[in-house]
């Protein structure tokens, strides 16, 4: 019994902080003052282009903040803004054997992002983000692209979410 009651007085101390505002399960770390966020498109200012990756990314960057937030997603003024362009998107050798050829090749994305905090000025910040994935050089680009553009976007999007409302 008397654990049932340290286990309930566990509990409700944890859901009493994350209905709050104060943390979450999710790590967010938002003020209860912050409703909104405005996440613009990201605009592909990379010289290669790939023609799918600003929306890919914008949409998830916004469906990160609406399944591990309570923020609304709104076009316009918000408490907080994000956005930003991805400023590279290219593919160099990694891994190189002895004849000179390479073993693997590294998809790489870089995005420059802007964040601004309404209420908090403190927590603005404007920094890039680089992620990569090697892949079998014995593969072409375009047949691994659209999978490799996923597992990196979920990598730039999980540092952009930390960054923003992860604050450890």
């Amino acid at each position: 019994m008397k654990n049932l009651k340290i286990t309930g007085f566990f509990l409700f101390f944890l859901f009493s902080f994350s209905s709050c505002g104060i943390y979450s399960f999710t790590g967010a770390s938002i003020a209860p003052e912050i409703k909104t966020i405005s996440i613009q498109y990201f605009t592909n200012q990379a010289s290669l282009v790939q023609p799918k990756l600003s929306q890919t990314l914008t949409d998830a960057l916004k469906d990160r903040f609406m399944q591990q937030t309570t923020l609304n997603v709104v076009n316009g003024r918000a408490d907080l803004t994000l956005e930003g362009a991805i400023t590279n998107y290219s593919t160099q050798p990694v891994a190189i054997q002895s004849n000179d050829q390479a073993a693997m090749n590294r998809l790489s994305i870089t995005v420059r992002v802007t964040f601004v905090n309404e209420k908090n000025e403190k927590q603005n910040f404007e920094t890039s983000f680089t992620r990569y994935e090697d892949y079998d050089s014995k593969l072409s680009l375009a047949s691994v692209e659209d999978n490799l553009i996923k597992l990196i976007s979920e990598s730039l999007v999980e540092d952009i979410f930390n960054k923003s409302v992860v604050n450890w």
